[in-house]
């Protein structure tokens, strides 16, 4: 399945529900999922493995852990920088 901005433009409780219906039919039927997101949080959490693409050129692929806590490329590592924390500090 090719997931395009799946949950772009929908309000969280929605967006929490279609990502939950993903992952279930991921899990109960062994679906695999193309998920194209800029929601690097939405990334982590339905993917298993990721690919960074800048310009149209793959720059980074890996594992969900491998990218997210050891990211390679300048690119990557400027994405994951920016996503918001909360609570920090």
């Amino acid at each position: 399945m090719i997931c395009d901005e799946p949950i772009s433009a929908l309000d969280v409780t929605t967006q929490a529900q279609v990502l939950d219906l993903l992952v279930d039919l991921q899990a109960r039927l062994g679906l695999s999922m193309i998920f194209i997101s800029h929601d690097l949080g939405v990334i982590q959490h339905v993917s298993h493995r990721i690919l960074v693409m800048k310009h149209g050129t793959v720059v980074e692929a890996g594992s969900v852990e491998d990218v997210f806590e050891r990211p390679q490329h300048a690119y990557t590592r400027e994405l994951i920088a920016s996503v918001p924390r909360f609570g920090d500090g």
